[in-house]
């Protein structure tokens, strides 16, 4: 059965308005984003999430005036599509937003729905050069989308996998109570990916660490982890590294702490998303993730961005704040305001080697997150952060995740250029 488009979707179709409506709407016309996620769902808490955090940057740019195209000031207008977790209503959304005019398509939560857009913008916009777009990638972490499937159309504003997990590989690397490591992911590119990577870096800084299981299980639909995490306790590993997010991740740590494993999990996104609560106290030094950023930074900027989400979002349980989303809003903001045009290669040309001076709306010149998209690969160079679970209120944990209770103290921090890593990108150009 084809996937249907939302209504608002269909709304927005030149034929679905008259003549003077559209001549009337074209007088302040937005910048709209399409936001392309997983809205319900498996993986529904991480596409709202996601929602949050690209709202609140675009109304935190709309405060101060939107984007000034040729002298005229014009707001930013995010739009929501649920692909309901599928890459085939995620590509029939992409082709309706396009069909609607909308230049810059927001995805990220799957690398390999990251991947299938990436090919239908790259024929789309060769085939229709008059109609355009741009996908902003906030989360695909799949390294391939920068280097051997780079495009001219996409930017990524997440850290990749193997930057991740170089910094995540070095704090176990130094931890010489481990002896015993399992890898555990989820069975799609991304997955794919990072089991490749992790058994390849820890292999190479701690040769003595013993692989003693390495598996992968299929993407949002495992129900019942206990199968699995007796497995993990059976095979007397002291550590999990697992790139899992969503309800995949939360369902795995509720799962380990109910067969008695005491590992410790080296994970992507273990920060969040329910993960801190279903642990509890047996996460307490247990648990380590690796971020852009985290609420425990410390400094008069963390703190002004962390505060004004919360007062944005006071419900305790959407306090998942992510930098690079907001980053990934300014920089395009600027960049539409440096090419003076909402057209797709035009912006795009502005984005490569854009340098981001971490000063955002609403914060007063407070400096957070400095970062530059690198031209050859679009890939951003940012910071990053390796960080474990403790105890809200203890020292350097002054503020818990989700209401939780716990929250995360920084282990191991690390500049842009430490992690930027050689691209392997050719990137074909338009004419």
């Amino acid at each position: 059965m084809p996937y249907l488009l939302p209504a608002v979707l269909r709304s927005l179709l030149p034929g679905a308005l008259p003549l003077a409506a559209l001549k009337a709407r074209a007088a302040a016309e937005p910048v709209r984003i399409a936001l392309i996620e997983a809205l319900s769902g498996s993986f529904a808490n991480a596409g709202e999430a996601v929602y949050r955090n690209l709202l609140w940057a675009t109304e935190r740019v709309n405060q101060r005036g939107g984007v000034r195209v040729a002298g005229v000031l014009r707001p930013l207008q995010l739009l929501r599509f649920d692909s309901q977790g599928t890459t085939e209503a995620a590509l029939a959304l992409l082709r309706g937003a396009l069909d609607a005019g909308i230049s810059f398509i927001a995805q990220g939560n799957s690398s390999a729905t990251a991947a299938a857009l990436v090919d239908a913008l790259d024929k789309h916009n060769a085939r229709e050069p008059q109609r355009r777009a741009l996908l902003l990638n906030y989360s695909a972490v799949d390294p391939a989308l920068t280097n051997e499937r780079c495009s001219f159309w996409h930017f990524r504003f997440d850290a990749h996998a193997d930057m991740r997990l170089d910094a995540l590989t070095d704090v176990l690397r130094d931890d010489r109570s481990l002896q015993r490591v399992y890898l555990f992911g989820q069975d799609y590119s991304f997955g794919q990916q990072f089991a490749q990577t992790a058994r390849r870096l820890v292999t190479a800084k701690r040769p003595d660490i013993a692989i003693v299981g390495d598996e992968l299980h299929a993407l949002g639909k495992v129900k019942d982890f206990l199968p699995y995490a007796a497995k993990i306790k059976a095979s007397d590993a002291q550590a999990v590294l697992t790139g899992n997010w969503g309800n995949d991740l939360t369902l795995l740590v509720r799962a380990l702490r109910e067969a008695g494993s005491d590992a410790k999990l080296y994970t992507f996104y273990g920060n969040a998303l329910g993960a801190p609560a279903a642990l509890g106290d047996a996460g307490v030094g247990r648990v380590l993730a690796v971020a852009e950023w985290h609420p425990n930074l410390g400094g008069p900027a963390s703190e002004a961005f962390y505060g004004a989400f919360v007062r944005r979002f006071p419900e305790r349980r959407e306090d998942y704040v992510h930098v690079r989303m907001a980053v990934l809003v300014e920089m395009l903001a600027l960049a539409i305001e440096r090419a003076g045009s909402t057209e797709a290669a035009s912006v795009a040309q502005a984005l490569e080697g854009a340098r981001f001076d971490g000063r955002m709306a609403g914060m007063a010149g407070l400096t957070l997150h400095p970062a530059v998209m690198r031209a050859s690969d679009h890939q951003l160079l940012q910071p990053l952060f390796v960080s474990v679970m403790e105890r809200a209120g203890t020292a350097g944990v002054p503020h818990e995740v989700e209401g939780s209770g716990y929250g995360f103290r920084t282990v191991r921090s690390y500049d842009a250029a430490a992690l930027a890593q050689t691209p392997r990108c050719r990137m074909a150009r338009p004419a």
